[in-house]
C-alpha cells in the first residue's frame, strides 16, 4: 500500500476565476497557494458585514481574534449528551504536537490539514495488508494523523449518525460542544484501541464517551463553528464551543478498521478538512 500522492500544482490560468465549478475541477490535483488564498478571499467576501459568528478550525496556539459575535460557552461535556463521533484525515486544527502542514490538497478537503510533528519508528510505520476507511479522501495507512470530534449537545438525544443527531424536535438550537483529540495511526497492537476510545454509555443520566484521553494536555477552549471543507468559501452558521487537546496519542490502525465495521454513528471513512481559518474577523479571542 502506498501513501496518497500529490500532483502538480494548478497553473496560474486555472486560478484566475475561482467559482465553485472551478474548484470542483481540481479533484485529484494539488492546488496552488493562490487558489487557497482565493478560497480565503471568497470566505472573507461572503461573510463581510453578514454577522457570522467565529469560525473553526484555527491555530490553537494563536490566541488573537476580533470577531464580536458573542454566544454563551456550552457547559462541561460531562453534563451534555454525546451525540456523534466522527473524524477527519489530518488535523483540522493546528498547534501543539500537530503543526506539520500536509499541503494544500485538492481544495476540497483531501490531502490537507496538519500532521503529527513528532517521529515514529519503522515498526510503527510498517505497512498493513488491509485497506482501511477507503473513500473519496483515500484510505488510511500507518503514520496518518486523524482529528476525532466527540460532539456533545444539550438536547435530549441518542448518539447517532451525522450532526443531525445533535438536534431534536424539542430543542432546535441546543448548545454544542466538541471535545477534540488528535491521534496518529500506528501499526502496533499495544497502542490505544479505537473501539475502546469511542465506547459510550449513560453516566449520571447523559450519554458519555467514557474513554476520551485525559493525559494529552489541558484542552484549549474557544468559541467557533462546525467545520468541514464545505465551509471553505462560506461560513458555518452553527455556534460551537471547542475543547482541543494539544498532545497527540497513538492508536492502533487495525482497531480503526474494526470500528468502521460496527459503530452506531455509521462511520466508514475519514472526512475532509476545512482550510485553517486565519482571518481575525472570523476568529474569537482565546482567554
Amino acid at each position: 500500500m502506498t501513501k496518497k500522492t500529490h500532483f502538480l500544482s494548478a497553473t496560474a490560468a486555472s486560478i484566475i476565476m475561482m467559482s465553485g465549478a472551478a474548484i470542483a475541477d481540481t479533484a485529484g490535483k494539488t492546488v496552488s497557494d493562490e487558489m487557497i488564498e482565493q478560497q480565503r478571499a471568497a470566505l472573507a467576501k461572503s461573510t463581510d458585514g453578514a454577522g457570522f459568528g467565529p469560525q473553526a478550525p484555527r491555530d490553537i496556539d494563536n490566541l488573537n481574534g476580533s470577531n464580536n459575535r458573542v454566544f454563551g460557552s456550552a457547559p462541561s461535556y460531562t453534563t451534555m449528551n454525546l451525540c456523534n463521533i466522527h473524524f477527519h484525515e489530518n488535523a483540522e486544527h493546528k498547534g501543539g504536537e500537530f503543526t506539520k502542514y500536509a499541503g494544500n490538497g485538492d481544495g476540497k478537503g483531501s490531502d490537507t490539514g496538519f500532521e503529527y510533528s513528532g517521529t515514529l519508528t519503522a515498526e510503527e510505520l510498517a505497512p498493513i495488508d488491509a485497506k482501511i476507511g477507503e473513500g473519496k479522501h483515500g484510505d488510511l495507512v500507518p503514520g496518518d494523523t486523524i482529528e476525532v470530534h466527540y460532539v456533545h449537545t444539550t438536547a435530549k438525544v441518542e448518539p447517532g449518525p451525522t450532526l443531525g443527531s445533535c438536534l431534536s424536535e424539542a430543542i432546535k438550537n441546543p448548545q454544542l460542544r466538541v471535545e477534540t483529540q488528535v491521534y496518529v495511526l500506528v501499526n502496533d497492537e499495544a497502542a490505544l484501541n479505537f473501539v475502546d476510545l469511542t465506547k459510550h454509555e449513560v453516566v449520571n443520566g447523559v450519554h458519555q464517551a467514557i474513554n476520551i484521553p485525559t493525559n494529552t494536555g489541558a484542552p484549549v477552549q474557544y468559541e467557533g463553528s462546525t467545520t468541514g471543507p464545505s465551509y471553505n468559501e462560506v461560513a458555518s452558521p452553527f455556534q460551537v464551543s471547542w475543547s482541543v487537546r494539544p498532545k497527540v496519542a497513538k492508536v492502533d490502525i487495525n482497531s480503526v478498521g474494526e470500528w468502521f465495521k460496527n459503530n452506531v454513528f455509521k462511520e466508514d471513512h475519514a472526512h475532509g478538512v476545512r482550510n485553517l481559518v486565519t482571518n481575525p474577523d472570523l476568529l474569537s479571542k482565546i482567554d
